[in-house]
């Protein structure tokens, strides 16, 4: 039985020039639901920032390029406010494919005590056409393929709308810079025995081009990346 009062949310938006598909993003977050947005720019040299800020975020700055190097940095500066350990943290793309509305029914199992950690499946939602790349399922698949033969752990998707307690975030110790960030969370959390949930999410086309599934190279480092963490802690 819970004894410690209502957690705060708070959300962590890693954006690389994403100045067209930001403030969407951040208009659509429940409000009543979260305590701050932490938008932490990476890099970007359009206007992401002021879009951001004008949006009401919290704006972090990250120059060193990567992917879990701007989600890091949210968490460091989470660890300097006076956080609860019972506290919610919530990663969402700036990108504008996930639904921000749906963060209610993401954080509700561990609200109610059943979940440690919160994937959001876009395998078992619902995906618009072209959301994703044949590169992309056939990485998700190959992915969570070897989580399951490995670690034994059974996921649908390495999406990277999640949500997680931040004292079982810190346990973790989250280390990636760069694409490998959300399957070492994912079998980081399995290896520590948290108790992990997937809920159905909707995805969309995101605005604008990815600069990881766009690219050949983004998608071969990504790829590659992922391959590289399963096995890197086995």
């Amino acid at each position: 039985m819970n004894t410690h009062p209502s957690p705060n949310i708070f959300v962590i938006i890693p954006a690389f020039n994403e100045q067209n598909a930001v403030c969407n993003v951040l208009k659509e977050i429940p409000k009543d639901l979260v305590t701050e947005i932490i938008v932490v720019n990476n890099g970007s040299t359009d206007n992401t920032v002021a879009q951001a800020r004008s949006c009401g975020a919290t704006v972090l700055d990250e120059q060193i390029m990567g992917y879990g190097n701007a989600c890091l940095k949210g968490i460091e500066y989470l660890k300097n406010k006076p956080i609860a350990d019972w506290d919610i943290v919530v990663f969402i793309d700036a990108d504008y494919s996930d639904y921000p509305s749906e963060m209610t029914k993401l954080v509700e199992p561990i609200l109610a005590n059943n979940a440690d950690m919160v994937i959001g499946s876009r395998a078992l939602g619902k995906k618009e056409k072209g959301s994703m790349t044949p590169q992309q399922l056939f990485g998700n698949w190959l992915a969570t393929s070897l989580l399951k033969l490995l670690y034994a752990i059974e996921f649908t998707d390495l999406g990277p709308f999640r949500a997680i307690r931040f004292d079982k975030l810190m346990h973790i110790d989250m280390q990636d810079k760069t694409y490998g960030w959300t399957v070492e969370m994912q079998l980081k959390a399995a290896k520590s025995g948290l108790k992990c949930v997937e809920i159905p999410v909707n995805y969309r086309r995101r605005i604008g081009k990815s600069k990881v599934s766009g690219t050949v190279k983004g998608t071969f480092m990504a790829g590659y990346k992922i391959l590289w963490t399963i096995f890197k802690y086995l």
